[in-house]
C-alpha cells in the first residue's frame, strides 16, 4: 500500500524536474533592454536631425545676424529669404546646371560601374582581381590631390567649363566605390541565368542588358543614389573646373552668398534647404531598394 501510494506523488515532482528551462530568443528583448535600445535610436535621431532642423530654422531668420540671436527668428520669421532666392537670384539656372551634371553623372557612372562589376564578377581575364583592387586604391586621393592633374587633363581636352568635362570628373569619382558594390550585388545573382541566356541565343551584352540588369535594381537603385549626392552636393571640383558664372552648380553658387565685407548667413541657409529637397526626394525614391542593395553580397566573397 506505502508503494502504491507514493508512486502518484513523485510523479508530478519528476515531470516539473523534467520541464526543461525557458530560453528566451534572439528576437525577444527584456524589457529594459528594449527601453535602452530605443532611448539610443532616438538620441541618435535627434543628433542626426539637429543641424538639418537649425538650418532651416535659421533660414526664416529676415537679418543677416540673427543666426547669433536664434532665440529671436521665432517672434519674426517669415519666408522673405526663400522669395529672395528664388525670384532675385540665379537660383534656377544654378539649379538646371545641378540637375544636367548630377542627371549626366549618375547614367554615366552607373553604367560604367554596372558594366565593370559585371564583368569583374563573371568573368575571369588575367588582372581582373588586381583591376578592382586598383579601382579601391583610386579612393585613397584626397581631392586636394586630384584638383590639378586633372584641371591640367581637361585643360589639354578643351573641357574645363563644360557639363562634359564635370561629369567625367564625377564618373570617374563615383566608378570605384560603385563598382564595388555591383559586383557584390552581380555576385548573388545564380550564374545559370547567364547560361540560360545564351542557351536561348542572348550575346553577353544581351544577357546583361535584359536579364542581369532588372534583377539588380536595388543595387543600381545604391549606385545612382551614390553618384547623384557626389554630383549635386560636390564643391571643390565645380568651382575649380566650371569658370563662367552661368555654368555654376548650386554648390559653387552658394559660395556668391559670402564676400570680402558681406556674409549674408540668413541667404545661404535658406539655399542649403533648397538644395537638400531635391536630395531628400531621390532618397524618398530609391529608399526601399537601399537595404537590400547595401546588405547584398555582404556575406559572400
Amino acid at each position: 500500500m506505502t508503494t502504491t501510494t507514493d508512486r502518484p506523488a513523485a510523479r508530478p515532482a519528476a515531470a516539473h524536474a523534467a520541464r526543461p528551462a525557458k530560453v528566451r530568443s534572439r528576437e525577444q528583448r527584456s524589457p529594459v533592454a528594449s527601453v535602452l535600445s530605443h532611448l539610443a535610436l532616438i538620441t541618435a535621431s535627434l543628433i542626426a536631425l539637429f543641424p538639418v532642423v537649425y538650418i532651416a530654422y535659421i533660414s526664416l531668420g529676415p537679418d543677416d545676424m540673427d543666426y547669433l540671436h536664434p532665440g529671436q527668428i521665432l517672434g519674426k520669421a517669415t519666408l522673405s529669404n526663400y522669395d529672395k532666392v528664388l525670384n532675385h537670384t540665379d537660383f534656377f539656372s544654378w539649379f538646371g546646371n545641378s540637375v544636367i551634371v548630377a542627371g549626366g553623372t549618375t547614367v554615366v557612372g552607373v553604367m560604367l560601374a554596372a558594366s565593370t562589376g559585371y564583368a569583374v564578377s563573371r568573368m575571369r581575364f588575367a588582372g581582373h582581381k588586381q583591376l578592382m583592387w586598383t579601382l579601391l586604391v583610386t579612393q585613397m586621393f584626397p581631392i586636394a590631390v586630384l584638383i590639378v592633374p586633372m584641371y591640367y587633363i581637361l585643360s589639354n581636352l578643351q573641357l574645363l567649363d563644360s557639363y562634359l568635362g564635370l561629369i567625367l570628373v564625377y564618373s570617374g569619382t563615383t566608378v570605384p566605390y560603385c563598382a564595388w558594390l555591383l559586383k557584390g550585388y552581380f555576385d548573388t545573382i545564380p550564374v545559370e541565368i547567364d547560361e540560360a541566356g545564351r542557351v536561348d541565343g542572348l550575346s553577353p551584352f544581351g544577357t546583361f542588358w535584359r536579364l542581369i540588369l532588372p534583377l539588380a535594381r536595388p543595387g543600381l537603385a545604391v549606385a545612382a543614389f551614390y553618384s547623384f549626392l557626389t554630383a549635386w552636393a560636390e564643391v571643390a571640383f565645380a568651382s575649380t573646373f566650371m569658370l563662367s558664372s552661368d555654368k555654376y552648380t548650386l554648390a559653387v553658387g552658394l559660395q556668391s552668398f559670402i564676400s570680402e565685407h558681406d556674409h549674408q548667413w540668413q541667404l545661404m541657409a535658406t539655399t542649403s534647404v533648397l538644395i537638400a529637397l531635391p536630395a531628400a526626394l531621390v532618397f524618398y525614391l530609391v529608399q526601399r531598394h537601399l537595404v537590400t542593395g547595401l546588405t547584398a553580397g555582404a556575406a559572400k566573397s
